[in-house]
């Protein structure tokens, strides 16, 4: 289609310089007959667009001529540029092949989270100077109807598949389902990557009651519906179901110890510059108190967590680059079964962020939480974070955390973040032909030359 609308535009082209020819002591027309005469020429020039787009088609299986051929680069450091026919030449036409690699290629990206601390704890110590993790992504859309995630992550003690899942997008019904390894969808901080989220580190009773870090990372499949609900409430409800192995919070002995996950989320706009996020969670699993019994005496231990969290977000429209605001806070409830005695244990934390420049966000943190294993025991703390945005791709970060552990120990610690985000979306080997490039900006100067010429 392209070329036929290069050759009708220097069909006309043409049709004007001719015109352009004609001796200036012609009599001038009445406009029926300037009217009737650009009828005519119109129709014309359609005649000869079909002539030419039939006589492409007859002539599409043969060869081009070797005259105009586009120059190929000795292989394999260049891909000669496929070369279509035309009346002026042989012009390269690029895109097909290109295309088609892109297509066939995932989106890629590679996060680096680099950490340095000063000050002790000798609760949970860090080290000096880490680089905590490299998180390597490959995202892809497989068709219309599916999507593929995967994240692996490179730290120092190891390559760990933090997520690996397919998300099939256009079920009945408006569902949506993921099947593979993904983070539960409990409460907020749990579905966070590391690179996501606004602190360092990751609150207390995250540590304590949600298995840390890794948190409720499993394998399972997990389906999904967005629906409308009163007064422009958008809601969406959750439910999963994994294999039932989550670091320390959770542990499968046998194929029937799945864990689930329940999460109703709900959303609404306040204002043109202010919404709030309110979402209950609920996850259920077998825990690790049975292996610390004979097998004789082995019994079925449960762990159970609810949580609420909720999120607020301010951005006025008309300076959204350089102020906004966000609190969040979440609470959660830990019912762990073992030997004495159950734990009943409860924790929450609440922040909250401004951006007060463009590149600048000051924010901090409260948290308190009890202890899964010994609900008696509680920690609390606090923090105090800046963070500076160099560019898109780059972000600077300092925290400075205070916490008092349940064992009467104070800690103080800052803590330096660097973060160094890379994309990659153009994945296709092969170097641009800047030769057929050139070849082809002269060609159509040519062109452009005939036709200013012509009588």
């Amino acid at each position: 289609m392209k070329i036929l609308l290069i050759i009708g535009f220097w069909a006309l082209l043409l049709t004007g310089a001719a015109s352009a020819q004609q001796p200036a002591t012609a009599p001038p027309a009445s406009s029926d007959v300037r009217i009737s005469a650009l009828e005519q020429q119109v129709s014309a020039l359609k005649s000869e667009v079909e002539e030419l787009k039939a006589a492409l088609t007859a002539a599409a299986p043969a060869a081009p001529p070797q005259a105009a051929a586009a120059p190929q680069a000795p292989p394999p450091t260049a891909v000669p540029a496929e070369v279509v026919s035309t009346q002026g030449g042989q012009i390269p036409v690029y895109g097909g092949a290109t295309g088609l690699a892109k297509a066939l290629n995932p989106d890629i990206s590679v996060i680096g989270d680099f950490l340095g601390a000063v000050g002790g704890n000798p609760i949970r110590p860090v080290p000096a100077l880490e680089m905590h993790e490299t998180e390597v992504a490959f995202q892809s859309i497989i068709d219309p109807y599916a999507r593929a995630d995967f994240f692996i992550s490179f730290g120092e003690s190891g390559v760990n598949l933090e997520e690996g899942y397919i998300t099939f997008t256009s079920l009945p019904a408006g569902f949506v389902a993921r099947a593979g390894k993904m983070r539960a969808a409990f409460g907020k901080v749990n579905t966070l990557h590391n690179h996501v989220l606004p602190w360092t580190d990751r609150p207390l009773v995250t540590e304590n009651l949600v298995g840390g870090e890794d948190g409720i990372d499993d394998a399972g499949f997990s389906v999904s519906h967005i629906f409308e609900g009163p007064k422009h409430l958008f809601l969406e409800a959750t439910g999963q179901l994994y294999r039932g192995d989550s670091d320390e919070l959770f542990k499968s002995f046998r194929p029937s110890d799945v864990s689930p996950v329940a999460h109703l989320r709900g959303y609404k706009d306040l204002t043109d510059n202010t919404n709030l996020d309110i979402g209950l969670s609920y996850a259920r699993g077998h825990n690790d108190a049975e292996s610390l019994l004979p097998a004789k005496l082995a019994e079925n231990f449960i762990s159970s967590l609810y949580g609420v969290d909720a999120t607020l977000r301010w951005k006025p429209l008309q300076r959204s680059i350089y102020h906004s605001f966000i609190a969040r806070s979440e609470f959660i409830w830990s019912q762990r079964q073992q030997l004495p005695s159950e734990q009943r244990a409860f924790g929450f934390y609440s922040s909250a962020d401004y951006q007060f420049a463009r590149r600048w966000f000051f924010g901090g943190r409260f948290d308190w939480s009890d202890r899964a294993r010994e609900a008696n025991l509680t920690d609390k703390g606090g923090s105090l974070v800046l963070t500076y945005w160099p560019s898109e791709f780059a972000q600077l970060r300092g925290q400075f955390r205070h916490t008092r552990y349940a064992e009467n120990i104070d800690t103080n610690e800052l803590r330096l973040q660097v973060r160094q985000f890379v994309f990659d979306y153009l994945l296709d080997p092969r170097p641009i032909d800047t030769a057929a490039l050139q070849e082809n900006l002269e060609h159509y100067k040519r062109l452009e030359t005939e036709a200013r010429e012509a009588p």
